[in-house]
């Protein structure tokens, strides 16, 4: 079969696509502004090339006129224009700027709208320091595309026009002499721009590295410090930067390898031009004001001639940051929005899975035709051995995943017929890993329902057994809990986990393993705090100390993403099947049972 030669359209982000998406995408919104900054550069690229022009008339004023008089009203015109000059200059930066600005700070508003859009499984394929390296750097590339495109367009090429037109004004022969350098140079700097665009990618990737090292290793730092990894982590980062660093000097090596090039052919351009001007000088009766403008005018025009010779190249580096930023925003959500759906309408709030199947990954399966109820107002635990499936189940119920066969039903409805902001605004969760952001206490509380008064904070935090510990604080409610709440102890974390789960007054709770990783005096405050959550709502638990769990209405012994065993605590016993195996190695390990089970009538 015939192969077809490979078009530019092949690929939407080739460096023409992307750069006409940016300016009709994005640059465009603001054009009445650029047209005030290209006009304000037009009127400095004026300013300048009269002023070059200007300085010609007073060599000839000075050194063939001998006029004085002459002399000083020139000057006072160039000053003139040299302030106006410089008062363009300021209006268009600044325009330019307040534009970047803009246009930067809506590219991280959509690249992070768009994660917010994505599903748990999305994020647990990738690190997030990929995503502060999308957010930071490639939001900044589009600017900086923009920026260069305007600034070729408006500053270099207007004031490389103007130059041009004062040097073919004085002397049409010279101007053309001067251009010869520019084809030769323009065919070397084709050649970097495919050389430049791998090094690019491997900069952006590479500045990902280190924002992961850096990240985990300061989010894992008392793991860093009890291991003494200290010198791993050091050996880790040093690596990430050294290729960086390695990978930047290759840039700059192959970004400047056309200077010394560029300034030997513009070299011979001046030469010629020296030459040929002063012969003009001496030999064919021109001016040496003639010959100045001339010269000015030529030099002045090497330095934006020289970054329109470099516009591809530099474009090229820059468009790499751009692509991965949005990539990530143009793919589809995995977390497709469905507001249009119907809210879930809750009357008991009884939940049921009906031969649900489930799996992460294809071939292997987690949830095999499970089917479970649990009953309105009641307590239901899921207890078993770890990996059995167990926070699988609550996952699917708040949709972070879709099941794979099977349906979850809430009162009848089908929880994929229903929007999942209802459903989840339905539902209250408390997990092992409680997550506190880094804000008050009254904040992290506040969070599980906006709006909530100062009263209803205080009174969830009581209900919660939190209020007693929070005001022992020097600054009570306005304490800071630091990254992650690592100012605050396990227990207390949780029971502020609590108290916002109170606060949002859902009809389900979700609790996954909320006591595990306490010691016994929290845990029996924690398990306080979750009574209360509990009371008159449907609740499903996770529990891996089966005695917090005694008193549940249900227990389903989870193993192989099946249910083995279900019934009450006594039953189950009875039975010596799995449960009672787990229970009596638990409670000869433990040697007492002194906590207060979860109880769907506490």
């Amino acid at each position: 079969m015939a192969q077809f030669p490979k078009k530019i359209t092949d690929d939407p982000y080739a460096a023409a696509i992307l750069i006409r998406r940016l300016v009709m995408e994005q640059g465009i919104t603001y054009w009445r502004r650029y047209l005030v900054a290209f006009a304000l550069m037009a009127t400095a690229a004026g300013a300048t090339a009269a002023a070059t022009y200007v300085l010609g008339q007073v060599i000839n004023q000075a050194y063939v006129d001998k006029n004085v008089p002459g002399i000083a009203m020139l000057s006072g015109v160039t000053v003139v224009l040299l302030f106006i000059k410089g008062v363009a200059t300021y209006g268009h930066m600044v325009i330019l700027t307040k534009i970047s600005n803009a246009i930067l700070a809506t590219n991280q508003r959509q690249l992070f709208a768009k994660l917010m859009r994505e599903s748990i499984g999305f994020f647990s394929e990738r690190h997030s320091s990929e995503f502060l390296a999308r957010l930071t750097a490639g939001a900044k590339s589009i600017t900086d595309v923009l920026n260069m495109l305007v600034n070729a367009v408006g500053r270099d090429l207007l004031m490389l026009l103007a130059m041009i037109g004062v040097m073919v004004w004085q002397d049409p022969l010279m101007s053309f002499i001067g251009l010869v350098a520019v084809p030769p140079a323009m065919l070397v700097l084709r050649k970097l721009v495919k050389r430049i665009k791998g090094l690019a990618y491997n900069q952006f990737t590479g500045t990902a590295d280190i924002l992961e090292t850096m990240q985990e290793s300061l989010q894992g730092i008392r793991t860093v410090k009890a291991f003494t990894l200290e010198d791993a982590m050091q050996s880790r980062i040093d690596e990430n930067i050294a290729v960086v660093e390695r990978n930047a000097n290759k840039m700059a090596r192959v970004a400047n390898r056309s200077n010394p090039l560029m300034e030997m052919l513009g070299g011979f351009a001046v030469a010629g031009c020296l030459l040929y001007g002063g012969y003009s000088v001496v030999a064919l009766g021109a001016t040496p004001g003639q010959f100045f403008s001339f010269m000015t005018a030529f030099l002045m025009a090497t330095e934006p001639a020289k970054r329109l010779a470099r516009l591809n190249i530099d474009l090229n580096s820059q468009l790499v940051g751009a692509r991965m930023l949005l990539e990530v925003v143009d793919s589809p959500a995995s977390e497709q929005s469905d507001d249009d759906k119907p809210a879930l309408r809750l009357t008991d709030a009884r939940i049921e899975l009906n031969d649900v199947s489930f799996a992460y990954r294809a071939g292997e399966t987690v949830l095999n035709r499970m089917s479970l109820t649990a009953e309105p107002g009641k307590v239901t635990a899921l207890v078993g051995p770890s990996g059995g499936g167990k926070s699988t189940v609550l996952a699917l119920l708040l949709r972070f995943y879709e099941v794979t066969q099977g349906d979850i039903l809430i009162d009848g409805q089908s929880i994929t017929s229903v929007s999942r902001k209802s459903l989840r605004a339905q539902t209250a969760y408390v997990g092992q890993d409680v997550y506190l952001f880094r804000d008050t206490i009254r904040n992290n509380i506040a969070f599980g329902r906006f709006g909530a008064t100062e009263n209803e904070i205080t009174d969830a935090a009581k209900a919660a057994c939190a209020h007693d510990f929070i005001m022992s604080f020097p600054l009570g409610y306005d304490t800071p809990v630091g990254e992650h709440g690592t100012q605050l102890s396990g227990g207390q974390r949780q029971r502020i986990a609590v108290a916002r789960a109170l606060i949002k007054n859902a009809p389900i709770i979700l609790l996954d393993e909320a006591t595990a990783a306490l010691d016994s005096e929290s845990e029996k405050q924690v398990q306080e705090a979750i009574e209360h959550l509990c009371r008159n709502r449907t609740t499903i638990v996770i529990a891996h100390r089966l005695h917090t769990i005694m008193h549940a209405d249900a227990i389903l012994v989870v193993e192989g993403g099946e249910i083995v065993e279900r019934g009450r605590h006594d039953e189950l016993l009875r039975r010596s099947g799995r449960y009672a195996s787990f229970f009596r190695l638990q409670h000869h390990d433990a040697g007492s049972l002194p906590l207060a089970p979860v109880s769907a009538t506490a």
